[in-house]
C-alpha cells in the first residue's frame, strides 16, 4: 500500500517571519496525524530557519529547485549539498514554472534528477501536458516523453516521486476531474512498468497537483493512483492545507 504525500509548493512566497508563523500553526493543526506524509517547500531564504522550526515534528521539508553540481561558480544556483545541509529531504524538479518560463530541458531535468537521487534527496519529478497539447490528443505523448527523459539512468532501487500536473490547471482555478487524473496516472504506471518492473512501479508513489483545494482533495485522492497531491495556492494558509492533508481521514 503506497502511503499518501501531500506536498505544499510555496513557490515565491513568505517572508521568513510568514514561513515561520505558517509552520507553526501546522504543526498545532496537523498534529497525531501519522499514516501520511506531510511536506512544506519553501523558498530557498525560509529554508534554514524552517528546518529549524520542523525540528522534532512529522513535517517534512523539501526545496523546489537545485542545480546539479555540488559546488562550484554557478551564480544564484542552489546545490544538493546545501540542500542536505538544511535539512532538506526532498526536491521538486521540472515544475512546469520551471519549463515553460526558464526553459528547463528534459535532459537538464534528467541531469537534476540524478544528482538529487546520489545526495540523498527524494526528486519529485513534474510532468504535464500544456492547454494545446492536450486539446491536440498529444497528452499521453508529452506525459511519456518526460517520464522517459526525466528518469533516465535511474536505476530500480532509486526512490523518485512523480507529480503530475497539467499546465492548464495550474494556478488557473481549473483542476482535471477524478477520473480525468485517474486515466493519466494509470498510464503513467504503466511506463513506468516498461522503465523498471511492476514491483517497483506499484510502489512509485504519483501525485496529482493543479488547482488542488480542500473542496476537491477528497475525490482526487480516492482515485486508486493518486497516491498524494502536490499543493500551490492553498498550501500558503494553514486552514487550507491542513485540510488537505486531512481529507480522506
Amino acid at each position: 500500500m503506497r502511503r499518501l504525500l501531500i506536498a505544499g509548493n510555496w513557490k515565491m512566497n513568505k517572508t521568513v517571519p510568514e514561513a515561520i508563523e505558517l509552520v507553526r500553526e501546522l504543526k498545532e493543526r496537523l498534529k497525531g496525524v501519522e499514516d501520511r506524509d506531510i511536506l512544506v517547500c519553501p523558498p530557498f531564504t525560509a529554508l534554514y530557519p524552517v528546518g529549524r522550526e520542523l525540528e522534532g515534528s512529522s513535517i517534512l521539508m523539501g526545496a523546489q529547485n537545485m542545480f546539479y553540481e555540488e559546488k562550484g561558480a554557478f551564480t544564484g544556483e542552489i546545490s544538493p549539498v546545501m540542500l542536505k545541509d538544511v535539512g532538506c529531504s526532498y526536491v521538486i524538479l521540472g515544475h512546469s514554472e520551471r519549463r515553460h518560463i526558464f526553459g528547463e530541458s528534459d535532459e537538464l531535468i534528467n541531469r537534476k534528477v540524478i544528482s538529487a537521487v546520489n545526495h540523498n534527496l527524494i526528486p519529485i519529478l513534474c510532468i504535464g501536458e500544456t492547454l494545446e497539447e492536450r486539446e491536440k490528443g498529444e497528452t499521453r505523448q508529452v506525459v511519456e516523453r518526460q517520464v522517459r527523459e526525466g528518469l533516465k539512468g535511474l536505476k530500480p532501487e532509486d526512490e523518485f516521486v512523480i507529480a503530475y500536473e497539467p499546465v492548464w490547471a495550474i494556478g488557473t482555478g481549473r483542476s482535471a476531474t477524478p477520473e480525468m487524473a485517474q486515466e493519466v496516472h494509470t498510464f503513467i504506471r504503466d511506463v513506468l512498468t516498461e522503465l523498471f518492473e511492476k514491483e517497483k512501479a506499484e510502489g512509485v508513489r504519483i501525485l496529482y497537483g493543479g488547482s488542488v483545494k480542500p473542496e476537491n482533495a477528497k475525490g482526487l485522492l480516492e482515485m486508486p493512483d493518486i497516491d498524494g497531491a502536490l499543493v500551490g495556492g492553498a498550501s500558503l494558509k494553514a486552514e487550507s492545507f491542513s485540510a488537505i492533508v486531512k481529507t480522506t481521514l
